[in-house]
């Protein structure tokens, strides 16, 4: 039996948070019955970054501040602002689905996903990888704060970062789900936290990889140096490296997993007053959509003829037509 242990405080030290047995707790005269201990009991193969049924950590370390923010606005009594719904004459919808998730809207998402990791990270939990340190393999020639690991990074300022990246490589917004995925992947893999020293370089790698895996053209190592000008090519290896060993080179995304991160950041989308913009049906849309439909009914058309019976009693005979959907 494994047990997760969340950086507890046991006679005046810290046990970093990360995967013990009973022996190990054992070792360290740690009674599991203890109730000012959290244990969780698990299964390793049950992870959030390999399995659909594993809820992501980016969505656990959000509802603290999302139960604030609810205390807030009632005490305020501000509401949020005011959504649009159709209407008989009128149909709104967003461009956003699960196969071709909006770019700007997605890495929005995953920006405020990183943003909670940080900012919820455990005290001084995880083990510490020199790949990831900004001060030991800054990204730029500029001199790096004697403070830089102290002070948690803006929403904001994460997400000029990685739209950088996506818009100078050209990346598509799936590949920013990705990784997401490779994100926390890496941090339940190898125990070790994003924080504000580490988080650049942790994304540039799962970006990196993000790419290669997913994009049928995807972009050099050396291309990336040409975004961020003072950076080498050995280190851009060494990163990508050192980050497949971490992940144990799992890079595998099952589309079960990449569908409950899509819509695990529209849940985080929705809790943050980050709505996806919506538009008028148009027609032209209601076009594509018919089209669509259509697609879709010819494809199972055969699926649904074999499913039907032969043959049926008169008394329980029930009448079964299909009606094409109309759109306009």
């Amino acid at each position: 039996r494994l047990y997760y242990i969340r950086a507890v405080h046991y006679e005046g030290n810290w046990l970093p948070f990360g995967t013990y047995t009973i022996v190990d707790i054992a070792y360290n005269d740690i009674p599991v019955t203890d109730s000012d201990f959290i244990f969780t009991e698990l299964n390793m193969a049950y992870n959030p970054s390999d399995h659909p049924q594993a809820s992501t950590i980016f969505l656990s370390k959000s509802q603290p501040d999302v139960r604030e923010k609810r205390k807030s606005l009632f005490i305020n009594h501000h509401g949020s602002r005011r959504r649009k719904h159709s209407s008989c004459s009128t149909i709104f919808l967003d461009d956003n689905t699960v196969s071709q998730p909006n770019l700007k809207f997605t890495i929005k998402c995953v920006s405020l996903a990183i943003y909670y990791h940080i900012k919820n990270r455990y005290t001084d939990g995880g083990m510490q990888q020199d790949i990831f340190d900004e001060k030991l393999h800054p990204l730029s020639k500029s001199e790096v704060p004697s403070d830089y690991d102290k002070h948690n990074p803006e929403q904001k300022q994460i997400y000029r970062f990685v739209r950088t990246l996506f818009s100078a490589a050209q990346l598509t917004a799936e590949c920013a789900i990705v990784t997401l995925v490779y994100v926390e992947r890496l941090l339940t893999y190898a125990d070790i936290d994003i924080g504000p020293g580490n988080w650049k370089r942790m994304l540039l790698g799962a970006i990196l990889l993000a790419s290669k895996v997913w994009d049928d053209q995807a972009v050099w190592n050396v291309d990336y140096c040409q975004i961020l000008k003072d950076i080498t090519v050995e280190d851009m290896n060494e990163l990508e490296r050192q980050f497949l060993e971490l992940l144990q080179f799992n890079i595998n995304v099952p589309s079960s997993v990449y569908a409950k991160y899509y819509f695990d950041l529209r849940s985080l989308s929705a809790t943050n007053n980050l709505s996806f913009p919506l538009e008028p049906l148009s027609q032209d849309k209601a076009q594509q959509l018919e089209a669509i439909s259509r697609l879709c009914d010819d494809k199972y058309k055969d699926a649904r003829r074999a499913g039907k019976k032969r043959s049926a009693s008169v008394d329980n005979l029930v009448g079964v037509r299909w009606v094409p959907a109309i759109l306009s």
